[in-house]
């Protein structure tokens, strides 16, 4: 348990817990094991800059990952957005601290000796309150001219990788495989949607809907027929009963068609 205060002033500590981060080999991608420090109950106030300057002081921290939950990681091959996929922070979180070196990790360790460690200090301070609104409300602020840098940027990204794929499309078209099959593409304007395994169960689950309805519908054939005779029974009855009722009204002198 790390006791860290948010300033001066607070008489109550809030405590860190940390350890270790273990998993098996090949398991967590973006977290190295013997560099990564696992933290938990990790304020919402405390972001990642706090907690890289927080644990500069064992060692050189290479990036601080804070996510809702604990769970394997992936590693980022793309910076995240500027103006998209914001989380807001609501509540406890946990931390993935990465260290440059494994020492930094046992260093961390040893800090709980210490007694408790500032997060909001004069030369970097915390934003709450007002400021802290404020800032929120400048940078909810869209700048136009970088959110279009940002969509030109990714759609030029997606029309390489569209054009990258038609021409690899078009080199394998007419190519027979290892075994002799030729892979046959569907152009024109509606071309045909990439089946993924999902979309062929939701095909197979509604073709076998289709023929069970059908099956139990028409069973057998004298079942069929014997289900178009009930029906022409029906509308003849009602047929008959409409004309009853037409020469009631008649007999009654209040049946005016025109």
């Amino acid at each position: 348990a790390l006791a860290v205060k948010f300033a001066e002033r607070q008489r109550s500590p809030h405590c860190l817990l940390v350890k270790e981060h273990q998993v098996r080999e090949g398991a967590d991608t973006a977290h190295p094991p013997r560099r990564t420090l696992f933290v938990l109950n990790v304020p919402p106030y405390c972001g990642p800059d706090s907690l890289s300057r927080l644990f500069s002081r064992c060692g050189q921290v290479q990036y601080v990952d804070i996510c809702d939950k604990p769970g394997p990681g992936e590693k980022k091959d793309k910076p995240t957005s500027k103006f998209f996929n914001h989380k807001t922070v609501k509540g406890f979180q946990v931390a993935y601290v990465v260290f440059r070196k494994p020492a930094g990790v046992q260093a961390a360790k040893a800090l709980s000796q210490e007694g408790p460690l500032l997060i909001s200090t004069e030369s970097n301070p915390v934003k709450t309150g007002i400021s802290k609104w404020i800032a929120n409300y400048e940078a909810s602020i869209v700048n136009p001219k970088e959110l279009k840098a940002e969509v030109d940027a990714y759609m030029q990204d997606y029309d390489k990788k569209m054009a990258e794929e038609e021409a690899k499309a078009a080199k394998e078209e007419g190519v027979p495989d290892e075994e002799g099959w030729v892979k046959v593409t569907r152009k024109g304007r509606k071309p045909g949607l990439p089946r993924t395994e999902a979309a062929n169960l939701r095909v197979l689950e509604r073709e076998k809907q289709k023929r069970a309805r059908k099956e139990l519908l028409n069973f057998y054939a004298w079942q069929h027929r014997e289900t178009k005779r009930e029906h022409i029974a029906q509308l003849r009855k009602k047929f008959e009963e409409d004309k009853q009722r037409i020469a009631l009204m008649r007999a009654q002198r209040k049946f005016r068609p025109y």
